[in-house]
């Protein structure tokens, strides 16, 4: 259970993964060339949530899942340094978290608390109960955030550099109606609602990561879909304002009003460097999606001087809008920049899942992994709904460091 398998092991023969060795033979190829040293970040929404807890774990120890495999194989050609997962399920042990990064071969991890089926005790899908039983789609409805138990969707990062855990910030418990100018519905949300009603959905933490050139900031989030509400928007409203949150984190001019979860105030200072990372669940190019609102947050935090915006693309997503379904026809973003595969529903594919790294760094490269029909990799990611791996695909970007201070 604990043996580590490298990523040249998985890619040529998916050893550890228990795969059978004929989609790991036919699709490995070579992860995206480097430039020079450069440090390669990336951010995966890896579907990886079960509807029980403690199934994951039993997953991963029994080797068979194909979807699993699927996650590994893309992960293992990508080949990141520093990786963020999205929609992997946090248990307290982390022994889940440990068995897949050692596997591919990452020895720092961190596995964080999320408000995914935390019961709020008040009824916050207002169907006149607070009371539902775990495992319920209600019970969800009545969370910090949905889940159906405690930590499904949960935020991770694996690493090959040390990670500062002493360092690490969350602002989980923020309430709110503690931003600034928030936009939480009152119409839906009573006054004892609004007392306890967390912001974020999951977590918003800043993990410290250490490189030579100083503490290398991960900003992350995975806000709420903007959808699976009604006319008052209340996932609308709460996506908008939780990709505020993260601008507000990194823009001293912005934060004052932040207090993290072990009570510190404020969020990174002047000049830190950092790299917002997540499914941020947000488009600006297609902010119909959020009806009115969540787009407003997410083309701030592209269009801030503090963030360089890479515009990583793939020539799978122009594919597969070509061939899809009617969603894709509506849409007025470039299919280039696409990372989730939304094909089975109305709304076609979009860009959400970001990796943005600070104005300070410099980078080399960028790449979404979605190849196209005939490329390298194709069969972990299509044809057809849902993929093998997961209906997002990996987004990187290789940065440039300072040079070392020597101090």
């Amino acid at each position: 259970m604990r043996a580590i398998c490298s990523a040249a092991a998985l890619v040529l023969a998916a050893a550890c993964s228990g795969a059978s060795g004929d989609m790991a033979a036919e699709e490995a190829a070579a992860a995206p060339e480097r430039d020079g040293n450069a440090l390669r970040v990336a951010t995966y929404n890896v579907s990886m949530y079960r509807e029980e807890p403690g199934q994951l774990l039993a997953d991963l120890r029994a080797e068979a899942d194909p979807q699993i495999r699927a996650v590994t194989d893309v992960i293992a050609q990508v080949d990141p340094d520093v990786l963020v997962l999205n929609e992997f399920d946090y248990e307290d042990s982390a022994e889940a978290l440990a068995l897949f990064a050692e596997r591919l071969g990452y020895p720092h991890f961190l596995a964080l608390p999320s408000n995914t089926g935390i019961a709020s005790g008040r009824d916050l899908d207002n169907d006149g109960r607070a009371d539902h039983a775990p495992g319920s789609r209600e019970y969800g409805g009545d969370a910090f955030g949905y889940g159906t138990h405690p930590g499904q969707y949960g935020i991770a990062v694996a690493s090959r550099l040390p990670i500062d855990e002493d360092a690490v910030r969350t602002y989980r418990e923020l309430l709110w109606s503690d931003m600034p100018g928030n936009l939480q519905p009152e119409s839906w949300y009573d006054e004892g609602d609004r007392a306890v009603m967390r912001l974020s959905s999951k977590t918003h933490a800043v993990v410290p990561v250490e490189t030579a050139a100083g503490p290398l900031n991960l900003v992350l989030a995975h806000p709420t879909p903007p959808g699976f509400d009604g006319a008052e928007d209340r996932n609308g409203l709460r996506n908008n304002d939780e990709v505020r949150l993260l601008l507000d984190i990194v823009d001293p001019s912005r934060g004052g009003y932040l207090r993290d979860d072990e009570g510190g105030t404020g969020g990174l200072a002047q000049n830190e460097m950092f790299v917002i990372a997540g499914d941020l669940n947000a488009d600006a190019a297609d902010g119909d999606v959020a009806e009115g609102a969540g787009e407003g947050a997410i083309a701030a935090l592209l269009g801030s001087p503090l963030v360089t915006d890479p515009e990583p693309r793939s020539e799978g997503g122009p594919a597969a809008a070509q061939h899809q379904g009617e969603g894709n026809l509506r849409q007025v973003g470039d299919p280039a920049l696409d990372t989730a595969d939304f094909s089975d529903g109305e709304v076609g594919n979009l860009r959400v899942d970001y990796v943005l790294p600070s104005a300070n760094l410099t980078v080399k490269d960028a790449g979404v992994f979605w190849p196209a029909e005939g490329q390298e990799g194709y069969a972990l990611v299509g044809p057809g709904y849902p993929p093998v791996s997961s209906d997002h695909r990996m987004v990187w970007v290789d940065l440039e460091l300072p040079e070392e201070t020597g101090e």
